[in-house]
């Protein structure tokens, strides 16, 4: 199975790309069997494009506001 162990949301030329990083772990056994793996692709889904636009919205708001 793949697990999820970091992402990015970057604005790159006007469009929104996501950035992943993942590990590959054995089914039976727990173990890593791959590390560090690394993805991205171009959100051209309009709800998609919705949340990264609220996580946006939210640091605006709640981190960078004075």
């Amino acid at each position: 199975m793949k697990a999820l162990s970091s992402f990015a949301a970057m604005t790159i030329g006007g469009g929104d790309r996501i950035s992943f990083t993942y590990d590959e772990v054995d089914d039976q056994t727990g173990e890593p069997t791959s590390t560090n793996n690394k993805a991205s692709f171009y959100v051209i889904d309009a709800e998609l494009r919705g949340h990264v636009e609220a996580i946006r919205d939210y640091i605006r708001t709640h981190k960078l506001a004075e």
